[in-house]
Parts: C-alpha cells; sequence; structure tokens
C-alpha cells in the first residue's frame, strides 16, 4: 500500500480530521511538511499553510518564506506568514532559543484555531512530526528524566493540535517526495548539534544504531507498549483517586494515613501533578504528611497549596470565592473569600472595639498561618466570656441560626484551636486583656 493510501487510512482510523474540516498546515518549507501540504492535496483535504519566520538565519529565513509562500499558489490555497523577533523575545522572557520559537509559533496558531481565538479560521492545526522526532523525543525525555507519560512519544492529537505523519519514517518520508518530484528548502541549522534534538538525531541515535541496527523500529515499538501500559496505569490510578480523593466543592481532601500507607510515591505524583505540583515536590508531600496542621506547601505557578488539616490533605486554590480552606500568613493584610473582604491590622494595645465584624485578639497567643475555613461537625471553642468549651454547632443552635445562615458560618484557626467564629464571637482564650502588649484585629466587610 503506498504512503498516500497509508496516510488516508490512518487519519480515518484515528479520527484525526474529516474532509470537511478546515485545516491549518503548520509549513517551514522542509520536506517533512512539503510532503504533509502534498499528501493533503491528494487526499482532498482543505487546508491554509501558516508559515513562521523566526529570523534566525539571515537570507536562509527570507529564502525558506518566498518558498512556502510559492507553494501556496502551487496548491491554490491561503497563506499565512508571521516574522518573529525570536532572540529579543528570548531575552525577555529569559527562554532558549527554541523555546521562545516554539511558544511564539503555538501563540500564534491558536490565534486562527482555538475556540473563541481571534481569527477563528480553521479546525485543526496539522504538524509534521513523524516516526523519528517520536524516537528523539522518547530519548530525549528517558534521560532528561521523565514519568511513565513521557516514555509514550509525541501524541498524535493534543487539544487541537493533529499529527497525522507519527506512523511514517523520514526515509518514507523522502521517498514520497522523490516520487512525486516535490522540491522543499533545507535549514542549515539542523545539521548543527548544538541543539538537544539535532545532538540526539545527528549523534546520538547512529552511535547506537551502529550496535543495535533497529533502534529506531524498536523505539517506535517501545513507544507502543508504553502507551498500552499507561492505559492500564491510569485505569488503575484512576480507581485508587476515586477511593481516596474527595471532591469538596473546588478543594479536593485526602486522607493523610490512607495516602501514606499505599508508600507510593508515583500515587502522589499523580494526585498532585494537576494542580501544577512538580516531581521534585512529592518529597515535600511527604514530609507535610509527618508536620502539623496548618502547614503547607505551594505549587511553582502559586495557584494552589496542599495544607496539612487535622488527618487531612486539603489541595485548594490560593485565591476564589469558592475556596474553604484559605491560608493567612502573617504579612497578609486583606483576604477576600465567600462573605467578603476580610482585613488585618496589629496594633499595640488599647480599648478594643466591639461589633461582630471585628475581632480584636491578643497577638502573643496566636500562631501563624491561620486557616480560614468552614465551620464542620466536631468544630469547638470557648466561647467569649466562657470557661467551658463548646460544640460549634450548639453554639449556632443556640443563636437559632437557619440551615442557610449555618452553611455561611465560617471560623478563623490558629494551631488547631478556633480563635474567631467569623461574624460571631471571638475565643475566651485570645481575648484581650491587661497584660496583652500587641493586639491582632480582623475587619469584615461585605
Amino acid at each position: 500500500m503506498g504512503l498516500l493510501l497509508r496516510f488516508i487510512e490512518s487519519v480515518k482510523k484515528m479520527n484525526l480530521f474529516s474532509p470537511k474540516d478546515k485545516l491549518l498546515l503548520a509549513v517551514s518549507g522542509g520536506v517533512d511538511s512539503v510532503v504533509l501540504c502534498e499528501l493533503c492535496k491528494q487526499a482532498g483535504y482543505d487546508f491554509t499553510i501558516a508559515h513562521c519566520n523566526f529570523q534566525l538565519r539571515g537570507e536562509e529565513s527570507e529564502r525558506d518564506e518566498e518558498f512556502v509562500k510559492k507553494l501556496g499558489n502551487r496548491y491554490k490555497v491561503g497563506i499565512k506568514v508571521k516574522k518573529f523577533d525570536t532572540e529579543k523575545y528570548a531575552a525577555e522572557n529569559k527562554l532558549s532559543t527554541q523555546e521562545a520559537a516554539r511558544e511564539l509559533r503555538y501563540a500564534w496558531f491558536a490565534e486562527f484555531v482555538t475556540p473563541g481565538s481571534r481569527l477563528p479560521t480553521s479546525d485543526f492545526l496539522l504538524t509534521a512530526h513523524h516516526s523519528d522526532d517520536n524516537a528523539e523525543t522518547l530519548l530525549m525525555n528517558f534521560f532528561r528524566g521523565t514519568g511513565l507519560h513521557g516514555l509514550t512519544g509525541i501524541p498524535e492529537r493534543a487539544g487541537y493540535i493533529r499529527r497525522p505523519l507519527l506512523l511514517f519514517s523520514k526515509s518514507e518520508l523522502i521517498a514520497f517526495a522523490d516520487e512525486n518530484n516535490l522540491a522543499f528548502v533545507e535549514d542549515s541549522s539542523n545539521q548543527s548539534s548544538k541543539y538537544t534534538r539535532n545532538f540526539f538525531r545527528n549523534e546520538i541515535i547512529p552511535a547506537i544504531s551502529k550496535v543495535f541496527p533497529q533502534v529506531k523500529e524498536n523505539l517506535q515499538d517501545n513507544i507502543h507498549r508504553f502507551k498500552e501500559i499507561e492505559k492500564l496505569y491510569q485505569l488503575s490510578v484512576g480507581e485508587l483517586k476515586k477511593k481516596i480523593c474527595k471532591q469538596r466543592g473546588n478543594e479536593v481532601h485526602i486522607p493523610v494515613k490512607q495516602l501514606m500507607g499505599f508508600n507510593n510515591r508515583a500515587l502522589i505524583y499523580e494526585i498532585i501533578s494537576p494542580y501544577g505540583f512538580h516531581e521534585r515536590q512529592v518529597n515535600e508531600v511527604i514530609k507535610l504528611s509527618e508536620s502539623e496542621s496548618g502547614k503547607y506547601i505551594q505549587s511553582p505557578e502559586n495557584n494552589y497549596r496542599i495544607i496539612r488539616h487535622r488527618h487531612w490533605f486539603i489541595i485548594s486554590p490560593v485565591t476564589g470565592e469558592a475556596t474553604e480552606n484559605i491560608v493567612i500568613e502573617s504579612e497578609n493584610k486583606e483576604i477576600q473569600f465567600a462573605l467578603g473582604k476580610l482585613q488585618i491590622h496589629t496594633t499595640l494595645n488599647f480599648k478594643p472595639e466591639t461589633s461582630n465584624d471585628i475581632a480584636s485578639l491578643d497577638a502573643r497567643q496566636i500562631t501563624f498561618p491561620l486557616l480560614l475555613r468552614k465551620w464542620k461537625q466536631g468544630d469547638y471553642f470557648y466561647p467569649l466570656g466562657m470557661k467551658k468549651k463548646k460544640k460549634l454547632s450548639r453554639f449556632l443552635i443556640d443563636l437559632k441560626l437557619s440551615k442557610t445562615e449555618k452553611e455561611k458560618v465560617w471560623v478563623i484557626e490558629s494551631n488547631q484551636r478556633i480563635i474567631w467564629v467569623v461574624g460571631y464571637r471571638i475565643d475566651e482564650r485570645f481575648k484581650v486583656t491587661d497584660k496583652t502588649k500587641q493586639v491582632l484585629q480582623f475587619f469584615l466587610s461585605s
């Protein structure tokens, strides 16, 4: 079976796109992307060409741009071209040239493909990655350090991106180009091994092939095996996560003892990684399991925290009105949450104001970080003026609060002790006295 028929069959089998879809082809002018254009043309697909000029190779970059423009004219299809000041962008964002080029091109492509984009003209973006690229990616991930997913290579689909050439080798694409008399341009930088991928392509894989001549085929077989293994792995992980991860609004609650009982780092990583935590932070989670209540770790992007709260880990957004567990640090001066705005001040001792929306507390008795959270069954505190503890549920009944009003009650906790039932009563143990030197105040406003 010829390459064209195999291409059409694989696209249909994997349901990558259909003849009615509008396709945007990322075309550099090299043999891979030129073959992709020819295959789409011969198969009768509706496509537009997009070319990025990164202005990194002087006249050669301009030559490539002109070539791709002529290619568009040849196929009588629309063409989009964008020039980038890649080196400037890399310097401003502290990225390598390769990383900068990747960010720039995919951000630009997204303008034409993603739902809600500024100029949505296409249904899918097609790139010309092939099986040799896949083998290189597997090896790079392996030596860089990766989990199981990193060993599954480049996916055929990722959001709006489709990669229909992954089943074909570079040599097959070159042979197809020769058979169809296709002209293409060569990127001279591909010969330089200073770039990581080129180093693997030009030196590592050829060296390995001297010992294992079938190295590329073997790597492809391994990718297929790893993909099948990952399906079983994800199935097992999914079942475990259902058992131990309890969704509470936009938070996830996990029993510490149960999670640690599995003694499995991979399970911890699979639970925390969707929230922006990295593999190296697994050690921090293990350490957190041995910490006292109120301690937490934060994701690198500062979007989520894992809070140790009594016998639970709570994965919680750092901000957002729907967040039900909010960490308050000593430097925080204002917190926005479901009830409104909470302002925090520290001042010298004085005769404190008395109001349901103002809490004045002895700062010396309070240990940061604090935890602002919704109340729950089992909570108790020492209401101001009482020497005995009282269950919070009983306290709320005595106030004759409705069920809806009870659901809106929050507390602030210091070292597992409630210091204020927000908007209702402070704890006797933290009240301001004649011996108080510094006052911690909370002001609640809607």
